[in-house]
Order: C-alpha cells, then structure tokens, then sequence
C-alpha cells in the first residue's frame, strides 16, 4: 500500500487524539522515588522573595561556588546525546561537564528556572578548561585541544549536602494540576524545551537538620531553539525568534505550541512517534491564569537580569540582546493572557 503524506498526517491526527499522560506507560510514576528514600517534604517551587538582587550571571551557585581551577578526569558518561563526562577540582568539588550544542543553552536556562523560583542545578559555562588524565573521548573529542584544553563547557556542580534519588514523571507527581506545575509547563514552552522526557527530570534528596525532596527539570540542553523534532535544533538564536511559541488561547486555556509534534517523516519510526506524541499534552491545556501567574513572576526581573542569564551561558553582545528580546517579548504575552 502507497503511503501518502495525507495518510501520514491522519494517523498522526488520530494518534494525537489518543495518546494522553501515561496511557503509553511514558508519563506514569513507576520512577518516583522510593518513600523509604526519600526524607522530608517534596518541594517544585519556593517563592524568590530575593529575586530582584538575584545573580543570574553565576546562578543557583553564586559567584562563590564557580570553578576556579584545572580539572581531573574521573570517567566519561555514554548517557544522552551529548558527549559528557565526571571530573574533579583541586578544591575536591565534583563536576559533570557537558559538551556541544546543549552546553550554553542549558545554562542560561537554568538562570531563568532559578529566578523563577523553581529548583536548578548550579551549572557553570566555561570557554575553555584544562583536564588533566583526558583520555582520547569517545564522543566530544571535538572540542579539545593540545594541552587537553576542553572548549564550550557546561560545568554542573555535585554538592555534598543532595544526592539524585531518582526522576520524576510529568503526568503523575506530587504537584500535578498544581499552579507551580502549571507554571513549570508553560516556562518550558517560554524556553522552547521540547525535550521533556521524564528522564529529564530529577529527584534531589536535600540532607541536613530539615531534610527537603527537590523536584526539579535535570535536563534542559533542547532549549532556545526549535518547538520539537522538526529541524531539532537546540540554542538556535534564529530558530528560537522565529518559532511560534503558543497555538491558541481559548476560554481559561492556553495550548502552546511546545513541544510540538514530531514531522510526518516519523510516522515510519513508530516508537519514537508514539514517545513523541505522548509529550505534546505537557504544553496544552494550562490554565491562563497559572501561565499569567508565571509571567507576573519573571516580569520582575529587570532587563539587566535576564541579559546577564544569557551571558553567564558565553553568548556573544549581539546574542544576548537578541535572546533576551525574544524571552522579554514571551513574558508580556503571559502577563496580557
């Protein structure tokens, strides 16, 4: 039988039509972490009540948690799409450093997590670090020179009081139909993170007299770029100003466009369209009054803020100005919701 490209496009409609949070068993809480884990309240969000004197150059962290010496190699990672691997300082502080494309665009997000009052790993952009002991990588040889000199990196900092207890899914924690979980959808749809597999997010055990559970993205390197897979481009400064970032606004609801639905052409790679299609709930149906409570709360950030988000992450002037547009224009779209 001829497959047509109006074929292709109804099954994709019907499939759209049926796949819904978790029916799949893509969204469901089977990688909730354990209760006999996990101490103390699970936490999405925290008010900023410090957000007009937040850092957003250096972040969750601060200025005094950036890396301030050479690295040494530990291991390479083989997960994900980017080319990762463990190292260490002089000081003893722990790293993962993250490679490529997902680098700068990862941190400058993370900045505008934080600023929101949602959790974020304290991710660091450096152009370029020494690492002592680098063996040849398997993947990101690329970006290292003579010397053992890596180029473009995301450095995030493992911290002595959390440690990762697992992950958490969109479509079954503690937080669902919440207003912060609500918030946190449409700040992924403001970013164009259309990478939201439940992988991507983490659980963080927060040890200490008032032991706390941290929800939190992990994973944010499919950010600033495209809506989906189409193109799929990741920290893309023209594909993030010329995507269309909200569908509609009907009623109380606002669909966006983010992440968007896969492109016909994957309709011959059943798995990967059905774990696609299984996201694209993530951005619809939020209320318009929690996607306007989101843009009340990033529009107190000034201007210098958010530009210096973007120049934590290594973006040229010309770069910074120009994301930063894009997210000032997306925040007065959700405050005239």
């Amino acid at each position: 039988m001829r497959v047509t490209s109006r074929s292709v496009s109804l099954a994709i409609a019907v499939l759209a039509l049926v796949v819904t949070p978790g029916n799949l068993g893509l969204s469901e809480g089977k990688i909730t972490p354990s209760a006999n884990i996990a101490e103390g309240p699970a936490i999405l969000w925290r008010a900023p009540v410090d957000l007009a004197t937040r850092d957003l150059y250096y972040g969750p962290g601060g200025k005094p948690h950036e890396p301030r010496s050479t690295l040494t190699f530990i291991s390479e990672d083989a997960s994900g799409a980017c080319s990762k691997f463990e190292a260490v300082d002089q000081e003893g502080v722990h790293w993962k450093v993250k490679l490529g494309i997902e680098a700068r665009p990862e941190t400058a997000v993370s900045r505008l997590l934080w600023a929101a009052g949602y959790f974020a790993n304290e991710d660091y952009y450096l152009p370029e670090v020494r690492v002592d002991k680098l063996p040849h990588l398997h993947r990101g040889s690329q970006y290292v020179t003579s010397g053992a000199i890596v180029h473009g990196a995301r450095l995030k900092r493992h911290l002595h009081d959390e440690k990762k207890i697992g992950a958490w899914a969109w479509g079954h924690n503690p937080f669902t139909g919440t207003r912060e979980w609500n918030g946190l959808r449409a700040l992924m749809a403001l970013v164009n993170n259309w990478d939201l597999k439940d992988v991507n997010n983490a659980v963080y055990q927060k040890t200490g007299a008032d032991p706390e559970q941290h929800y939190l993205v992990s994973d944010l390197g499919a950010s600033l770029g495209t809506t989906g897979l189409n193109r799929a481009l990741k920290g893309d400064l023209r594909s993030y100003e010329e995507s269309k970032w909200i569908n509609s606004v009907t009623g109380d609801r606002v669909d966006f466009n983010v992440p968007s639905p896969p492109p016909a052409g994957y309709f011959l790679v059943l798995p990967i369209l059905v774990q696609r299609l299984d996201l694209v709930w993530i951005g619809r149906g939020i209320p318009r009054a929690d996607a306007r409570w989101l843009g009340e709360q990033l529009a107190r950030l000034s201007p210098a803020q958010i530009r210096d988000a973007f120049r934590g992450a290594g973006y040229s002037s010309d770069q910074v100005e120009r994301f930063s547009r894009v997210i000032e224009r997306r925040i007065r779209e959700l405050e005239g919701l």
